[in-house]
Formats: structure tokens, C-alpha cells, sequence
């Protein structure tokens, strides 16, 4: 059992009660607590000669009551703790991470444009906190992709020339959890292409495809080794794939539990914490929840 909650942020909207069902779910199957944030952003400032309305105190909260009447006799023995927190979402759901096992949200909250697939906080979250951060999208997502096959199924994406070890770790776990096969999705450039200085032109370069596809899976195989012992209960499915991660990871999270993805490692010329491009297109696009992983402190 661990010791941290998983940490789930609502407001009302259908998306964060969407994001409320997947945490109590997630919580159940590790035997955790969860914790239930409401982050309350009230204006600090107001017209001149009109009074500022203070936010209810947690007790009083309507989105906290209307989760606690959610959970009700549906969060099967499991520690539930509600907690209300006034400030700006963008800085305060991120800090959610520092003392939760993973923290999970809705793709758009109740503000913002309703057009966009994915918002801001969920954004800053999944690009700031220090656990790992489930963002649930909205039903009804479609993606070209082929049959998954029956019984259910985590999908990770890795990229053998920088293997993220924690999301691994993430993947493994999950599959364990939820008795379902783990997918490894490792893509690779095709066609590879060189630069001929002499014509100034991108011409092939002249590599099997076979023998870059076996050398993928062979380095797959090697970064798995350590997981697979952890875990010899999950059946482990690689798939080396030609051309571009993201896409052949959207197609994947078609009726996937979960499509696991790593951060982003700091760059020496770029310190700041970011998201990957592949990492950002799984999160707009996928059709499952997506878990972003941060890499472990000696990684960053």
C-alpha cells in the first residue's frame, strides 16, 4: 500500500467529474487515499466601492459537496479526504504533485474555450508537477488505428535513443495492476534520410529496413529486461514501428486503459521544464487518459 494519495482535481465540469471517477478507480487499485481538491481562483481585486465576497470555507464548498455526494457509498472502504484551496489553478494544481502519488484531471475545467482539446492547467500540470499526471479526456474521441484485440491494454511510448525509465517503471505498474498486457511502442525514422553537400539534397540512405527494425527491437528488449523481472505477470507486446511516435501512439490509445509517455528531460540550453512534441500530441489526440511521467531527479 502506498503511503501517498492520489490527488484529483474537480470543479464541477463533467471533465473533472470524469477525472473524479478514474482517481477513485486508481485509488482503489493500490490501496491508497484520495484526496479531492477544489482550487477556488477568486479575484483578489474588485471595483472600487464594492466588497470582496470571500470564498466558502471548505465545508461549505458545492463542488466539494457535490464530490462527496458522488463517492458515497461508491469509494468501496477507501480513504477519502477533501480539500479546498483558493489561488490560481496554474500555480496550485502543479504543487498538488509534491505530496500525491499521481495527479489526475479532466482535459478542460469549466473555464476557458470550449473548443480546445486540451487546457491550460491541464497543461501546466502535466508539464510542471513532480508525480505523475492523468489528464482524462472526453468521450468520444475517435483515432484511425487497428483492432486492439480483446482484454485490456496499457500502451507506453519509447524512444530507444533516450529510454525513460520512470515511465516504464509507470507502464509496468499499471499493466500489473489492471491485469492487462503492456504495449511498448518504439518508433523509429523511416525513411532515413542523409544530406548529399555536393547536390544540396536529402537522399536515401541506403539502410535495410529489416535490420533497423531488429536492431530497435533488440534495444528494446535490453531496456525491458529490468521491468520484466519486476513484473513477470505482465505480457509484454513490443511493436517497432516505422516513422513518426506520435502518431502510431494516438492510434494505439484506441480502447487503450492507458497510454503512458515520458516528460521531458531539461536540456543543457534549455533548463526550463517543457513538454515534448510527441508528449504534447498524445495529449491533445489521444483517445485514452494519458499519464505523463516526470523523469526521475538524476535524469533532470
Amino acid at each position: 500500500m502506498s503511503t501517498l494519495p492520489v490527488a484529483v482535481a474537480v470543479d464541477g465540469s463533467e471533465d473533472s467529474t470524469r477525472a473524479l471517477d478514474w482517481a477513485v478507480d486508481a485509488a482503489r487499485r493500490r490501496r491508497t487515499a484520495l484526496r479531492v481538491c477544489h482550487v477556488r481562483h477568486y479575484a483578489a481585486w474588485t471595483q472600487p466601492g464594492v466588497p470582496v465576497t470571500p470564498p466558502p470555507p471548505p465545508d461549505e464548498d458545492p463542488v466539494l459537496a457535490d464530490a462527496r455526494a458522488r463517492l458515497e457509498g461508491t469509494a468501496d472502504g477507501t480513504d477519502v479526504e477533501y480539500v479546498g484551496l483558493d489561488g490560481a489553478p496554474g500555480v496550485l494544481l502543479p504543487e498538488l504533485g509534491a505530496e500525491a502519488e499521481l495527479l489526475v484531471l479532466g482535459s478542460r475545467g469549466r473555464g476557458g474555450f470550449r473548443s480546445l482539446l486540451l487546457g491550460s492547467n491541464g497543461m501546466t500540470a502535466a508539464r510542471d508537477a513532480e508525480c505523475p499526471v492523468v489528464i482524462v479526456p472526453r468521450p468520444g474521441r475517435e483515432v484511425d488505428g487497428p483492432p486492439p484485440g480483446p482484454g485490456p491494454r496499457v500502451v507506453v511510448g519509447l524512444n530507444v535513443d533516450s529510454p525513460d525509465d520512470a515511465a516504464l517503471a509507470l507502464a509496468f505498474t499499471e499493466a500489473a495492476l489492471r491485469d492487462a498486457r503492456l504495449q511498448v511502442v518504439a518508433a523509429y525514422p523511416w525513411p532515413v534520410q542523409t544530406w548529399a553537400a555536393p547536390v544540396g539534397e536529402l537522399l536515401p540512405a541506403g539502410i535495410d529496413r529489416g535490420a533497423l527494425e531488429h536492431e530497435t527491437r533488440t534495444l528494446v528488449d535490453g531496456f525491458l529486461a529490468a521491468h520484466r523481472q519486476r513484473h513477470p505477470e505482465v505480457r509484454v507486446e513490443p511493436y517497432p514501428a516505422p516513422g513518426d511516435a506520435a502518431g502510431h501512439l494516438v492510434a494505439a490509445s484506441r480502447d487503450a486503459e492507458l497510454v503512458v509517455v515520458g516528460r521531458h528531460r531539461r536540456r543543457l540550453l534549455a533548463p526550463a521544464r517543457m513538454l515534448g512534441s510527441v508528449t504534447h500530441a498524445v495529449l491533445l489526440h489521444a483517445a485514452s487518459p494519458v499519464a505523463v511521467v516526470p523523469p526521475t531527479p538524476a535524469e533532470e
